[in-house]
């Protein structure tokens, strides 16, 4: 196997990353927005949900609309990643398997009016599926930013945005981008409010 040159191996990567970028349904990107600025007003919660590399990013973004808008002296957003509650997150695994793990938080934590997001690559992953079935029983609404066409999740959220990929690097990259944006978004339409 001949190994292929770093810069043309990088600029290849960049060049997808940016057909990608280019593609984004932005409609769907603004609906979302606006879901976590009427979330942010009304005062409920944002659970957020994901798997591996997705849960990284769900606990990034929970810090960030949390953590990013207080330093900016804003009220922060009632997020919670539910990844990152190690020890609850193996117990129910444990005692009642892993498809169970974010919709067992999302029935004890979840209200009618809060938001569960799910950040999925895929949008089969068994557990994120029974956490949006069990946050539209709720009566809470459901966005996904999600991959490859957006899976099986596609029917269960009020809000989808997919990044059009099948490649989870530039999907995960994306849905990075998804969070400094809406954080940037939030900063924006509240500092002006308060101005």
């Amino acid at each position: 196997m001949t190994r292929p040159d770093p810069e043309a191996f990088a600029r290849s990567y960049v060049e997808t990353l940016k057909g990608v970028l280019d593609a984004l349904p932005l409609a769907d990107l603004a609906r979302a927005l606006d879901v976590l600025e009427a979330t942010h007003a009304a005062g409920r919660q944002l659970l957020i949900a994901g798997n591996g590399g997705s849960a990284a990013t769900a606990s990034h973004m929970a810090n960030d609309l949390v953590w990013g808008l207080v330093q900016q002296r804003l009220p922060g957003l009632k997020a919670i990643a539910l990844g990152d509650g190690l020890p609850l997150v193996t117990a129910i695994a444990n005692d009642r398997g892993y498809d169970e793990v974010f919709a067992v938080q999302v029935a004890n934590l979840g209200r009618p009016g809060d938001v569960l997001l799910v950040i999925t690559g895929s949008g089969n992953s068994p557990n994120v599926l029974r956490a949006l079935e069990t946050a539209k029983g709720l009566g809470m609404t459901t966005v996904g930013f999600l991959g490859r066409g957006g899976g099986k999740a596609l029917a269960l959220v009020d809000v989808p945005v997919i990044v059009p990929s099948d490649d989870y690097g530039p999907i995960e990259d994306v849905h990075m981008v998804f969070d400094h944006l809406a954080i940037a978004y939030l900063r924006a339409r509240l500092g002006a409010a308060s101005r």
